[in-house]
């Protein structure tokens, strides 16, 4: 089954799902990297609007999502938010002129996407040459140890959630042409990670 059509059948109970991780750790990260941007944002994989609150009103936000179970709890989200656009759209075409964004943000987002360099590509393709990517993502471990547990945990967790947990996606960056100015391990060692890129 597509990842598009599992993300439309989960979406109704998505945020129950992922609550514990929401609550102890994804929020607060949320909140650190989005809370001091500015201009226009593409947050590429929008799913249901967690990212909406923690941008300043200031903000002009486009959120994209291929998935239009996701998309409707963003709306609900959105509702009293003038400065968001909601929009069905593949992250591998997207339907913008180059250089038209000061950042792109993708969060926990990476792994479920079927060609992560091609998407990429399009995101530096769209930014502004003095924008910048912020990039909240789980990726595979350099500790041999939780590496290979992810990749154990990966096969099932393609065919429920249609994501991989044992993506190399700080690499995937560089190849799509980005510069890498900065990788914060945040939890479970390096498993998750802020990374901060310019085009």
């Amino acid at each position: 089954m597509p990842a598009t059509s599992k993300y439309n059948k989960i979406s109704a109970i998505y945020n129950l799902m992922e609550w514990p991780l929401e609550f102890f750790f994804f929020a607060r990260w949320r909140k650190k990297a989005l809370s001091g941007l500015k201009g226009r944002v593409l947050d590429v994989g929008i799913g249901t609007g967690k990212n909406l609150k923690y941008y300043p009103p200031g903000c002009s936000v486009t959120g994209i999502d291929n998935s239009e179970g996701m998309l409707e709890k963003a709306r609900k989200s959105a509702e009293d938010m003038k400065n968001v656009t909601l929009l069905l759209m593949d992250a591998g075409h997207l339907e913008f002129p180059d250089k038209s964004f000061d950042y792109v943000v993708t969060t926990f987002v990476l792994c479920s996407i079927p060609d992560p360099l091609t998407a990429l590509k399009e995101m530096r393709r769209v930014l502004k040459p003095s924008g910048e990517m912020i990039n909240l993502e789980h990726v595979r471990s350099s500790n041999r140890f939780l590496a290979r547990f992810e990749d154990f945990v990966n096969p099932v967790l393609i065919a429920v959630f249609g994501f991989h947990e044992n993506r190399r996606t700080t690499e995937i960056i560089g190849k799509a042409g980005f510069t890498i100015e900065d990788v914060e391990n945040l939890a479970f060692r390096d498993v998750f990670r802020k990374i901060r890129a310019k085009p």
